[in-house]
C-alpha cells in the first residue's frame, strides 16, 4: 500500500507540466532511504548473488520479476526524460531503488518457496 501511494506521488510529479505549481507531495530522500533499508532487510534473508539471475520461479516470484522489469523500463524512460527536462535527484534515485527492491523481494519469495533462480551447477 505504501509503495502504491508513492507510485501515485511520483506519477503526479511527472504529470505536472514544467513551470506549474508542484504537487503537494513529492518523493523525497526519506523515501529513498526507506527503500534502501527494505532492500537491506530482504537481502539479509538470502545469500549474496554472484551471477546473473534468470527471472523465473514461482508464480508470485515471476510476477514480481515482471514488475521489476516494468519498473526498470520506467526508470530508463525517466532518465530519457531527464536528458530533455531535468528531474529531481530524489525521484531518479527512488526509481532506481524501487526496481532494486523488487529484485530482492522476488529472490526472497522464490527462495522461501524452495526455488533458486540459478542452480549451483549452472556454469556461465
Amino acid at each position: 500500500m505504501r509503495l502504491q501511494h508513492q507510485l501515485y506521488v511520483a506519477m503526479s510529479e511527472l504529470a505536472t507540466p514544467p513551470g506549474a505549481k508542484p504537487p503537494a507531495h513529492l518523493i523525497g530522500s526519506r523515501h529513498v532511504t526507506d527503500l534502501e533499508k527494505e532492500i537491506d532487510r530482504y537481502s539479509e534473508a538470502i545469500e549474496p548473488v554472484h551471477a546473473f539471475v534468470l527471472p523465473r520461479g514461482t508464480a508470485a516470484g515471476s510476477a514480481i520479476h515482471v514488475a521489476r522489469t516494468v519498473s526498470r523500463r520506467a526508470e530508463r524512460e525517466l532518465w530519457g526524460l531527464h536528458a530533455e527536462a531535468p528531474q529531481r535527484e530524489e525521484l531518479l534515485q527512488w526509481a532506481n531503488r524501487l526496481s532494486d527492491l523488487l529484485f530482492a523481494v522476488a529472490l526472497v519469495v522464490n527462495r522461501r518457496a524452495g526455488f533458486a533462480e540459478l542452480s549451483p551447477d549452472y556454469a556461465i
